[in-house]
């Protein structure tokens, strides 16, 4: 009888641990519900210099316009995620849309 509120613990900590390692890369909570659980997090989009990524572009004759291309348009939106367990206590990340 003990097993299932073992197993339930186990899978809090699990939970926990993720949101955790989430924070640590930069991910704040907006959303959290410990009953289902899941929660919603989000990372804020980065500011970029343009100045810095045309100097850079200019004296590596272009090259270096890649990685402004690649910054500018992928690295700087907003991320949204759900992160949660599923009813076998298998963690899922799933990308929100807006």
């Amino acid at each position: 009888m003990n097993k299932p509120i073992a197993v339930k613990d186990e899978n809090s900590n699990k939970f926990s641990e993720i949101v955790q390692e989430k924070i640590s890369k930069g991910f704040v909570i907006e959303e959290r519900n410990d009953k289902l659980p899941f929660a919603v997090m989000s990372k804020k989009k980065k500011k970029i210099n343009h100045n810095i990524y045309f100097l850079v572009s200019c004296i590596t004759l272009g090259i270096g316009s890649i990685v402004w291309i690649y910054t500018s348009f992928i690295s700087s939106k907003e991320i949204r995620i759900l992160v949660g367990l599923d009813e076998d206590g298998n963690v899922f990340e799933d990308k929100c849309y807006n």
